[in-house]
């Protein structure tokens, strides 16, 4: 008579969360162009040219703003390109990352 192997039975739950959002935000200076700002958001972040006009009014205006919202990883590439981009040209664009809520 041959005996049964006993059968391990095992359960795996796998829970995959969003990655955390963040906001990438122009600092205003009195030195990059607005032409420039306007081109970084188009070229960087594929915003229309009447998008992008309206949100260089309310970095000027406002003293920064929100240009976008991404997970971390591609927040911070586009944060770094948009800087080496505005460094090639001798702007001193401030480009900052914080968490969104």
């Amino acid at each position: 008579m041959s005996q049964a192997e006993p059968t391990i039975v095992t359960k795996t739950s796998i829970s995959v969360k969003e990655p955390p959002l963040f906001k990438i935000i122009y600092l205003n200076d009195h030195q990059t162009s607005m032409e420039f700002v306007i081109e970084t958001l188009i070229e960087f972040f594929d915003y229309e040219l009447e998008t992008a006009m309206e949100i260089t009014h309310d970095i000027h205006e406002q003293g920064s703003a929100i240009v976008a919202v991404m997970p971390f990883e591609i927040a911070e590439q586009k944060g770094i390109e948009v800087t080496v981009a505005a460094r090639a040209k001798n702007y001193p664009l401030q480009v900052k990352l914080e968490p969104s809520q």
